[in-house]
């Protein structure tokens, strides 16, 4: 059974000036993202800023999230990490926390063989009983998890159950959905390919566009899979300037600049990350005005 089907948000981590988490606003934005509609909330994921969180952190957040949402929805925790002993450790605690699943990012600047990706995942699967989502962006993490290792795994290992497709390469998904054959749950990690992706039998997105508009994402979805095929489709194109404007510069500056916009969190990043520039939010307020979130 899928951990979840429709608009999971990818959801942002607020911090307060200083740096720290500020885990008022993050109530905030969860009590925002249910009211909203979402599916589900996956917390600690790339948009989360998750590679810049101490271990400490990153746990005090999953368990805050778990306690915030009660039930309402699934939380899947991003509990992925380059290390296989440390997404051990990691999730291993999410389920402690009461996570209802994982995400978990091929292990980056290692660059693994597909045979050493299926022992990381497999490996970190045997160590929990939670279902689990692999996290294919091969643009951030310089390895590809090939449509054959995906089937692999989802077939072979219980509680590995689905993908998150962020390869922007719809061919490569399109051999996945077929080798499959019903097999793996797919996930869009790309808010620009929801409407695609679904074509080929996915089931949902991991979105970082809800963090501001979860109602439509949510619309996106659940029209698709209620049949409205020409409604998915409608609202899909009408968000694409948004999505291109959420990207124009690496995830999540841009989402957090544009909560920031709607009064919603201060815009905080933590280092290496950086101040969107000036033509850039110039070019994200015209595209959240358009789209009627401003």
């Amino acid at each position: 059974m899928a951990i979840f089907k429709g608009a999971g948000v990818a959801i942002v981590t607020p911090m307060q000036k200083d740096g720290k988490v500020d885990y008022e606003r993050s109530r905030e934005l969860i009590e925002f993202q249910i009211e909203g509609g979402v599916d589900a909330i996956i917390v600690c994921g790339t948009t989360g800023e998750s590679s810049t969180l101490t271990h400490e952190e990153h746990l005090d957040v999953i368990r805050y999230c778990v306690k915030a949402v009660d039930g309402r929805v699934p939380v899947v925790a991003g509990t992925g990490s380059n290390c296989t002993e440390t997404a051990v450790y990691l999730s291993k605690e999410a389920e402690k926390s009461g996570a209802d699943g994982l995400l978990l990012v091929s292990p980056y600047y290692n660059k693994a063989t597909q045979n050493g990706l299926y022992r990381h995942f497999k490996t970190v699967a045997d160590s929990v009983k939670l279902p689990i989502l692999l996290y294919n962006v091969p643009s951030r993490t310089g390895c590809n998890i090939l449509p054959e290792t995906v089937v692999r795994l989802c077939r072979d290992v219980e509680n590995i159950v689905g993908v998150k497709e962020a390869s922007d390469n719809i061919a490569q998904i399109a051999r996945l959905a077929a080798l499959a054959d019903g097999a793996v749950d797919i996930y869009s990690g790309n808010d620009n390919q929801i409407v695609p992706i679904l074509s080929l039998g996915g089931i949902g997105v991991i979105s970082v566009l809800a963090n501001v508009a979860p109602g439509q994402t949510h619309d996106i979805c659940q029209k698709y899979l209620d049949g409205d095929v020409a409604g998915s489709l409608r609202e899909q194109l009408r968000a694409m300037e948004l999505c291109g404007a959420l990207f124009c510069e690496v995830n999540p500056i841009p989402v957090k600049k544009a909560l920031e916009l709607m009064g919603r969190i201060n815009g905080t990043l933590r280092m290496p990350l950086s101040e969107m520039e000036p033509d850039n939010v110039r070019r994200l307020k015209k595209a959240m005005e358009e789209y009627g979130i401003l």
